[in-house]
């Protein structure tokens, strides 16, 4: 049976989503749900994952991929170094979902995808047709893949901002920007499109 519970967890964090698996009597799924949110898809040699980020976190990946990052374990390693609180919990998510999802969804991630909003959604990989609905559904302001595969990053949509090849962005630290400033800059060999 899943269990929620809902909470403020950061001013820009809206809600904590809490499920439980009944096959796996552990530490409850947790989901942060951001107010300017996007929805993320990486594509690397192991498949496709998806999870939900705030605005920053569309510069933070691409300055992942500037740095080389070639599927998404290294993507969120190095997105540590930007926003440690966003990263890790992303990680965790991911941990959690690889722990109760094998080759098919456990009954209580698939009641999560059913009864909440798209947005709601924990971190999750795609494994079927149902987690790749849910993997297309836009957040707030869009969804953009990341495929680190092509070297590729697709703004399905992006209501946000242009993305740039070369650019900055804030270091945060339990999740507020500080005064430091990180840049990156695209290798030749990716695209963004459009």
């Amino acid at each position: 049976m899943v269990q929620y519970a809902a909470s403020a967890f950061r001013s820009d964090v809206a809600v904590v989503i809490m499920g439980q698996c009944e096959r796996h009597q552990q530490s409850p799924v947790r989901a942060m749900v951001f107010v300017n949110q996007f929805r993320f898809n990486v594509v690397d040699p192991h498949g496709v994952s998806s999870f939900i980020g705030p605005a920053h976190a569309l510069k933070i990946i691409t300055a992942a991929c500037s740095r080389g990052a070639t599927d998404l374990h290294q993507v969120l390693e190095m997105a540590i170094d930007y926003d440690r609180e966003w990263a890790l919990d992303v990680k965790r998510g991911i941990r959690i979902f690889d722990e109760h999802n094998v080759d098919t969804l456990c009954e209580a991630f698939q009641e999560v995808g059913q009864e909440g909003s798209a947005l709601q959604h924990h971190p999750f990989r795609v494994l079927d047709t149902e987690t790749r609905r849910r993997s297309m559904v836009p957040a707030r302001l869009g969804l953009v893949v990341f495929n680190l595969k092509a070297q590729r990053i697709i703004q399905i949509q992006n209501s946000y901002a242009t993305l740039e090849r070369h650019d900055r962005g804030r270091i945060r630290r339990e999740g507020r920007p500080t005064t430091q400033i990180y840049t990156y800059k695209l290798p030749d060999a990716w695209s963004i499109v459009p």
